[in-house]
């Protein structure tokens, strides 16, 4: 072998051996990093037991040891399988969570296994955890009277810290302090803008009225939606604004004045009678009564004040409700929309509802429109409901700071089944018979409405001089009278003749 040879022999061995070390070191490497994270995992586990460690005490009162508890739990039924301790099954886990819920939240029995039904445990914590805070003030700006802009300008002017709402609401300001009372302000006096909630806002977009349009607001009271609908129609054509509570009746249209809605009737009658009118709506807006299951922060009495039959009376009174509204509109007429909307968050007020009209009228359910929102739901527990329904919107107070609420639109394609419709269609066929004049007051008073200052005037003067002018001539006498008349008078003539 040459030494040319000699010498590359030996640095191939040379470097055989470099790799064979490099090898080597990457192995121990490797084997001190999965020692490092068997270290870690064995750390973590530790963590988990001690942290998954429950006292399954009932007896347990302390208000902090009981939040602690609920946490714990939480974290447990996060990966039961791993955490969970096996003296204790994952029901009794469950019992305990709803324990400690009641306890801490002040729930009744009822709602804490309604709210585990329709979330997550997790997720229930921070509905819960949501509805003890107020939502942040919202008001909504009266485009009839201002614009967002100079309004914004002006009160902040006057020491109120406010920003849009959002790209969602082109009139909507939250406010986040104020130096003053926004109840009492010359802009809110002067009708400038509405305190409402933010998430009243979303009906009113789902609905969408066009200017000229015939609308109803089946549950007005007290008048923020109904201002909302005169705006976006510009004051054009009508809005009824119906309520049924009368006691409402004063504030909806002092509402409807101060915010000059002009183009609003109001109206005091129960919604599930209002198949009486006419009909022939383009659209319907129904903020239906409910248990008020998504506005808790509002009114914490619900948390032990209602029940399974609370919510099931709701529901029967909103499904009823929903027919009316169907059935007054028309089909043939532009949009033919319904809207129905709850503030509440059980399936039994909401999609129960949708699903129960979707299978007796002929309507179908569209998208809202709404930006945001979860959708609603198609099947909870073991109720299955129509695929479609998945187009309405539910919001909640932990996912987008909002009220709980439902919102749902439809469309109606067509009169079948709708009563009211019907029979206006069958009237017409019919010839038209004159109406004496005694029978048209008693159809004027059908429905009774409070309309504006204007009307109102010209209406008291009517009823006034109808008055008098009944009262100038002589009531005609009825066949009884003119007999009494004349067995008086024949009396009268006898004992006359015998004096003779």
């Amino acid at each position: 072998m040459s030494s040319s040879e000699s010498e590359s022999y030996i640095s191939e061995q040379d470097e055989i051996f470099e790799e064979l070390e490099r090898e080597v070191d990457q192995e121990e490497e490797e084997q001190q990093r999965m020692e490092a994270d068997a270290e870690a995992e064995a750390a973590e586990a530790a963590a988990d037991v001690e942290a998954s460690t429950v006292d399954f005490d009932p007896e347990l009162s302390d208000m902090k040891a009981i939040r602690e508890r609920l946490e714990t739990i939480i974290f447990v039924l996060g990966n039961f399988k791993v955490r969970r301790d096996e003296e204790h099954s994952r029901s009794e886990y469950i019992d305990l969570l709803k324990h400690d819920i009641a306890i801490y939240y002040g729930y009744c029995e009822y709602l804490v296994d309604l709210f585990l039904d329709l979330f997550s445990p997790d997720e229930a914590i921070a509905f819960f955890e949501a509805s003890e805070k107020p939502r942040p003030l919202t008001i909504r700006v009266n485009t009839l009277r201002t614009r967002r802009k100079e309004l914004a300008h002006t009160l902040i002017n006057r020491g109120v810290n406010l920003d849009p709402l959002g790209a969602w609401s082109k009139v909507g300001l939250q406010i986040y302090d104020s130096g003053v009372s926004l109840g009492a302000t010359p802009e809110y006096l002067a009708g400038h803008y509405m305190i409402q909630a933010a998430a009243s806002f979303l009906p009113c977009i789902a609905l969408d009225p066009k200017p000229g349009e015939k609308v109803l607001d089946m549950c007005a009271a007290p008048g923020g939606k109904t201002t909302y609908l005169s705006q976006l129609m510009k004051n054009t054509g009508v809005v009824i604004a119906n309520d049924f509570n009368e006691k409402r009746i004063p504030a909806l249209v002092a509402n409807i004045h101060r915010m000059g809605a002009s183009n609003t009737v109001v109206c005091n009658k129960d919604g599930r009678q209002l198949g009486e009118m006419t009909g022939g709506f383009n659209r319907v807006l129904i903020d239906a009564p409910c248990t008020g299951l998504g506005v808790i922060s509002r009114d914490p009495s619900v948390k032990f004040d209602k029940s399974e039959k609370d919510i099931l009376k709701s529901s029967h009174v909103q499904r009823e409700l929903m027919l009316t509204a169907i059935d007054l509109v028309d089909s043939s007429k532009p949009g033919a929309v319904i809207v129905y909307s709850t503030c509440s968050v059980t399936v039994e007020e909401n999609e129960a509802v949708v699903d129960y009209a979707l299978a007796r009228r002929d309507v179908k359910v569209v998208e809202t429109g709404l930006p945001f929102g979860r959708p609603g739901l198609i099947r909870h527990r073991q109720r299955r409901f129509h695929p479609s329904i998945a187009q309405s919107v539910r919001v909640y107070p932990h996912a987008h700071n909002m009220d709980g609420f439902y919102v749902c639109k439809l469309v109606k394609i067509s009169n079948k089944g709708s009563a009211i419709i019907a029979a206006a269609e069958e009237a017409k066929k019919k010839p038209q018979k004159a109406e004496s004049k005694q029978s048209q007051p008693k159809e004027q008073e059908r429905v009774p409405l409070i309309l504006a200052p204007r009307v109102l005037e010209a209406k008291r003067a009517e009823a006034v001089k109808a008055k008098k002018d009944k009262g100038d001539k002589k009531p005609k006498r009825t066949g009884k009278a003119r007999a009494w008349k004349g067995r008086k008078e024949r009396k009268f003539q006898g004992k006359k003749d015998k004096k003779e």
